[in-house]
């Protein structure tokens, strides 16, 4: 393997070559790295994934050319609404008024710890704040459940990221397209009137609407820190947008993904999903958990101020309590 393919992210534990690209490895260093290079660049976190093919989940990754999509013989993955399926895509909803449409795994996912990778494309005719509404990405216990919140179904058990492409909220000062991510236990509704600000607990601003070259997500969860990477600018490189510690997620939920349009419209289109398994380590008594049972949550708030607080059960119904190590917070509780 060539050591002089690899850029380096080491503050946050990621590295790659190219991830999600045909023939070309995902994040982190592979097992024949020079010991020389390894010294050089100091430690290397063990729970990496080398992108190897042993490490991909086939069985939960979307792989051009789609087999088992929607197949009765190879049932991978299904979807519903307005998704397509062509030959270079999966058009979630064409550049349409009021379309809906998502596709999810078929089998639920059981690794404790793990990496997906998306490559994705919006994109459409609207000018400037002309176009809605994004897509969102899941890990819920539920799957194939048509609703409000971009094509899918509104108080989810689980994670969801929201790749937000028009500001509903006239007042905010956020700056469009806009990531967030979300945990919710059934209890939370997301607010479209607020673009999801009061149940989100980090988020970036991410210019990834009419790009003319590829667009990637990555989504890692590992011993509860949950981390949000988007490579945008066609440099080969992951770019940091939301980094939390201390999040629950439960085993046994599925992969999907959604979109929706309403009097405003786009092309959301995915590419692919690949999902990585991360080899890490855990103790005796994490490993004695039955981590189907897991309730998702988030540990801690820390406030924009510095201070912790615990949010008001009126507003969360007893859901959580955050901790957000992040470079943007903006929930205002």
């Amino acid at each position: 393997m060539a050591a002089e393919g690899w850029i380096w992210r080491w503050r946050w534990g990621w590295g790659r070559r190219c991830p999600g690209r045909p023939g070309l490895p995902g994040p982190g260093p592979g097992p024949t790295t020079p010991l020389l290079l390894l010294l050089f660049l100091g430690p290397v976190a063990a729970d990496i994934t080398d992108g190897n093919s042993e490490h991909l989940k086939r069985e939960h990754s979307l792989i051009k050319p789609y087999q088992g999509v929607g197949s009765s013989s190879m049932p991978l993955w299904d979807f519903q609404g307005s998704t397509i399926l062509t030959s270079q895509y999966v058009r979630l909803t064409p550049d349409e008024r009021s379309k809906e449409g998502s596709i999810w795994n078929h089998q639920p996912c059981f690794l404790k710890d793990w990496e997906m990778h998306i490559h994705f494309k919006v994109h459409g005719t609207g000018k400037k704040n002309l176009h809605g509404d994004g897509i969102a990405l899941w890990y819920t216990r539920d799957r194939l459940v048509p609703g409000p919140v971009f094509g899918s179904k509104d108080n989810f058990h689980g994670l969801a990221i929201f790749l937000d492409t028009y500001p509903n909220d006239e007042t905010t000062e956020r700056v469009f397209p806009y990531i967030s991510v979300m945990v919710n236990n059934g209890s939370l509704s997301y607010d479209h009137s607020k673009d999801g600000r009061w149940t989100e607990l980090a988020g970036c601003t991410a210019d990834f609407r009419n790009r003319e070259h590829d667009t990637f997500l990555a989504v890692r969860y590992s011993r509860g820190r949950l981390t949000v990477m988007t490579d945008l600018e066609d440099k080969n490189e992951w770019k940091n947008c939301v980094d939390i510690t201390g999040v629950r997620l439960p085993t046994g939920y599925y992969f999907g993904a959604s979109a929706g349009t309403g009097d405003l419209s786009d092309n959301h289109d995915i590419i692919s999903m690949k999902l990585f398994q991360l080899m890490v380590e855990h103790t005796p008594d994490e490993e004695n958990i039955d981590w189907t049972k897991i309730e998702p949550s988030v540990n801690f708030l820390k406030s924009p101020k510095g201070q912790q607080q615990q949010i008001s059960p009126s507003r969360t119904s007893n859901l959580f309590r955050h901790r957000i190590s992040t470079t943007h917070l903006s929930c205002c509780f």
